[in-house]
């Protein structure tokens, strides 16, 4: 498999690229090109929830409101989820989700992942039927193996370590579910459609923009907590 940026495969930063057809998908003349961009990330997001099988009614937990993590939130909501609580460091974030429909923001300031379940429960009244952990933090997969109600699932989104140490024989006995996700499968139609009749508005996560030629800025803008950059685009038209 070869995916753009991923080595040894070289990224797309450049003015034109050639793009093999079987992978394109035409966007209506309302969805912009920043848009399409976004389609990446929430196709993500899309195989995420299918994966989760999160449905009318869910109960659902999210580790990380960065951009996965929040069109994860926005997802979970459109496939009709009752609840949706979501986890992190940063405050700003957490007003991000909050502001995003989260019914839950839940600051993380413990390494005890089994009272930070305990704490998860409280403020959900009760344990979710579904993890999603976006954050790639070793803890976090613990914590959400520990959260997660018995016959639920816990889905792993984010890459943390090769090799984790996680109370494995307590997801066996309680038949908590662990499935991996590696990006998506077949999910850029429904993705468009979903931005294409409105249900998802991606734009709102396009925080700053740059130029190609100030691409360096870019990414030192992403890395950066102080920038409260959410999604930084790189325009790489004339």
């Amino acid at each position: 498999m070869e995916f753009c940026a991923t080595p040894p495969v070289h990224g797309s930063l450049c003015r034109l690229y050639n793009h093999a057809a079987d992978f394109c998908y035409k966007l209506p003349d309302h969805v912009s090109f920043e848009e399409g961009a976004m389609l990446e990330p929430l196709s993500v997001a899309v195989y995420t929830c299918q994966r989760g099988e999160v449905q009318v009614g869910s109960k659902v937990l999210i580790f990380g409101a960065g951009p996965i993590g929040l069109l994860c939130l926005l997802v979970a909501k459109t496939r009709g989820a009752s609840s949706v609580a979501i986890t992190d460091i940063d405050d700003y974030r957490l007003a991000v989700a909050k502001e995003y429909g989260a019914d839950h923001v839940i600051k993380v300031s413990t390494n005890d992942s089994q009272a930070l379940a305990q704490t998860i429960a409280a403020e959900m009244g009760g344990q979710p039927d579904v993890s999603l952990e976006c954050s790639g933090v070793d803890s976090s997969f613990v914590t959400a193996i520990y959260a997660t109600r018995s016959g639920g699932a816990v889905v792993l989104v984010g890459r943390g370590s090769l090799n984790v140490d996680v109370p494995i024989v307590n997801a066996a006995v309680r038949e908590v579910d662990i499935r991996g996700v590696f990006r998506y499968c077949n999910n850029y139609p429904q993705a468009l459609a979903m931005v294409a009749s409105g249900q998802i508005d991606t734009k709102r996560l396009i925080t700053h923009s740059f130029t190609l030629e100030e691409s360096l800025q870019a990414f030192q803008t992403a890395n950066s907590r102080e920038s409260r950059a959410i999604k930084v685009m790189i325009n790489c038209s004339q």
